[in-house]
């Protein structure tokens, strides 16, 4: 009888925690920083909201509310996952968001012809993961940091959005 007690104490702990994180995936998902099955003491009432892991990446940059408060898991995310930003800061419009967590941002600039004393037009296309934490659309202005490599071509993290798209032609050349 005592076993039968601990067991649904165990299946409640479990159930309060897949509360906590979105499962929409086919595999168990769960912060790698968060302990899952902590034993509740005996005479001490069970919080209800279990911890969530999250950080601040510096740089001065805030960290999202969605970020704090969600329910999603992304081991990419730089705030709820293992990546650091260090290196590179770039600034870029996204270009399409077709992937899963990743977008292409396209990075337009100006380089010099000597022999003709003018300017032309180029662009670069970078992936770039975006975390669950945000709602981007084509056309949007983004700033992402570099980090560790995180798969074979991406290696820069979302950080924020500077401007939403004002539904313009999203390959418009700004120029500088």
């Amino acid at each position: 009888a005592a076993g039968a007690g601990r067991a649904a104490s165990v299946v409640a702990m479990s159930t309060a925690a897949i509360a906590q994180v979105e499962q929409n995936q086919r595999a168990y998902q769960k912060q790698d920083n968060i302990f899952v099955c902590k034993k509740r003491v005996v005479g001490t009432k069970a919080s209800k909201k279990e911890g969530r892991y999250y950080k601040a990446v510096g740089l001065g940059i805030k960290t999202p509310r969605t970020a704090i408060e969600g329910t999603y898991v992304d081991k990419k995310c730089p705030w709820t996952g293992t990546v650091n930003i260090r290196g590179k800061l770039i600034t870029g419009v996204i270009k399409t968001t077709k992937m899963k967590n990743t977008i292409i941002i396209r990075k337009d600039y100006l380089h010099y012809i000597k022999k003709y004393n003018r300017f032309e037009k180029r662009h670069k296309n970078t992936p770039v993961h975006c975390s669950p934490a945000f709602r981007v659309k084509p056309g949007d202005e983004i700033l992402a940091g570099q980090c560790r490599p995180i798969s074979k071509t991406v290696r820069f993290n979302m950080l924020k959005v500077i401007r939403a798209a004002a539904g313009g032609d999203k390959k418009s050349f700004t120029g500088m």
